[in-house]
């Protein structure tokens, strides 16, 4: 059961990667998926593994990810693109 959840702004995303590779729990991928801008975003590979520590916002350059810890809540680690289409 997830505790966290991503949400990413596929358009904001210039695909630098630092949110891949920083999440402590390897929850993130590239996407094979291109923005408007043509840059791969990334999209969530395992969300029952998100912890919403919020690493992936922290490191963002671009303001494109963040993450929350889900508080009593059921619905598990879903991601929401705002302004694009995305893989998931």
């Amino acid at each position: 059961m997830a505790k966290g959840q991503i949400y990413i702004v596929v358009e904001r995303c210039k695909a630098c990667g630092f949110c891949v590779e920083f999440c402590p729990t390897k929850v993130l991928a590239l996407s094979s998926a291109f923005n408007s801008k043509g840059y791969h975003p990334p999209h969530v590979i395992h969300p029952e593994k998100c912890s919403g520590c919020n690493l992936c916002g922290m490191y963002c350059p671009d303001f494109a990810i963040y993450g929350n810890k889900i508080a009593g809540s059921t619905t598990g680690g879903k991601t929401i693109a705002v302004g694009g289409s995305h893989e998931s």
